[in-house]
């Protein structure tokens, strides 16, 4: 069964309600009579997220950081000058994670 007490009994006790909602108990705040909201503890075991938790769920394709040729028109890019420099920093990128 739920505690109920008024604004102002909660103002004052505050801290006294606040061990018994962590303690379990649940704490209801009435404004005239009329319950207005509930004091609960705040739930802390969080689930630690590892490294590698969505492995083989999550793909990315091939084509990602290739720009479509109307858009590159669109922005004044040469597509094949575009296309010939992102795969000469990609060539750079994977000669330098080579150990």
């Amino acid at each position: 069964m739920a505690k109920t007490v008024n604004i102002h009994a909660a103002k004052t006790h505050l801290s006294r309600l606040i061990d018994q909602a962590v303690n379990g108990e649940e704490i209801v705040i009435a404004k005239a009579g009329k319950p207005m909201v509930r004091l609960v503890a705040v739930d802390d075991t969080r689930r630690r997220r590892g490294y590698g938790m969505f492995k083989g769920q999550i793909w990315m394709s091939p084509d990602f950081n290739e720009l479509p040729d109307d858009i590159a028109l669109a922005f004044g890019i040469d597509p094949k000058a575009e296309r010939a420099a992102r795969r000469a920093a990609e060539k750079k990128y994977r000669a330098k994670r080579k150990p």
